[in-house]
């Protein structure tokens, strides 16, 4: 049991905090972290989320009193609070419990619930780039193609890394390329068929899967990975490359740092930030420099 001095500094500390969790990220195990945030917070104020459109009620209902949001789920759960709070002063936080965790590990948040209430009584902040798809938020890397059918796919399975992995090498095999066609003349020389899409805010997809190792979330700019098909026998020096950070231009892999650019693509599925979307186009991409405020 904490002193009690000390319960009542993280009491007092955690008085402008709100908690935000997904039931659903972490195959629904979010029992033990409720339970000792309720052993380390006195009267935590804390929100179990039935859905997108509860989330948001709960904020707005918090939005004066809160100073801090914490999130804790995946990067579709952070994705869903930063909308509510982009070009705001108030403080997004992140405690991971999804299935790839892209977004908590370039930002630095762990599975360590005292790391992070050291953090929110320091409530040291900065701010990063987000970016639209359409107008839709998206926080970490987006995409449509390969990628976009593999999480169609992959939210039909429990989730998990095996399971990515899995839906992954089945869906390679059978999937045909997709055909991009961009508005400005300058992309013109891009225009073809490609594997997969991404528009990358931070490095990672998730598991340390670095689509953009040269990627920076606060520079005003994504990254526009293009990857054509390849053969079987490039995969494992892609899997290589991706995994240890050192993708890069090659016969396969093009990269485009770009603010906006606006595109056309023979295929509505994409994900957001991990999530499945349908998205129409033509597709426009914005950079919201500056948008988000972060702890760290």
């Amino acid at each position: 049991m904490l002193p009690e001095t000390e319960a009542f500094f993280i009491f007092a500390d955690m008085l402008q905090v709100a908690f935000i969790i997904n039931p659903f990220s972490a195959r629904k195990n979010y029992h033990p972290f409720l339970n000792e945030l309720k052993k380390k917070v006195e009267n935590p104020n804390f929100y179990i989320s039935e859905s997108i459109e509860g989330t948001d009620e709960f904020i707005k209902d918090n939005f004066e009193n809160t100073e801090i949001f914490v999130a804790i789920g995946g990067d579709g759960t952070i994705s869903t609070v930063a909308k509510n709070i982009i070009h705001t002063e108030k403080i997004l936080a992140i405690f991971p419990a999804g299935s790839g965790n892209g977004f908590s590990n370039e930002t630095n948040f762990h599975k360590n619930l005292d790391e992070l209430l050291e953090k929110i009584k320091t409530k040291n902040s900065r701010q990063i780039d987000t970016f639209t798809v359409n107008g839709r938020l998206s926080i970490n890397v987006s995409g449509t193609g390969f990628d976009g059918k593999v999480v169609k796919e992959f939210e039909k399975t429990s989730r998990g890394f095996k399971n990515y992995i899995k839906v992954s090498i089945q869906t390679f095999f059978n999937y045909k390329p997709i055909k991009v066609k961009f508005s400005d003349e300058k992309y013109h020389q891009y225009n073809g068929k490609y594997l997969m899409l991404n528009i990358a805010n931070t490095r990672q997809f998730g598991n340390n899967a670095y689509i953009a190792p040269n990627a920076s979330k606060s520079d005003g700019l994504v990254d526009v990975v293009l990857v054509k098909k390849f053969p079987l026998s490039y995969s494992p020096l892609f899997a290589f490359r991706m995994f240890t950070k050192k993708l890069k231009d090659d016969d396969y892999v093009t990269y485009l740092p770009v603010s906006e650019i606006e595109f056309e693509v023979n295929t509505k599925n994409w994900h957001l930030d991990g999530e499945f979307n349908k998205i129409k186009s033509p597709v426009s991409i914005k950079v919201l420099p500056k948008s988000l405020r972060i702890l760290f």
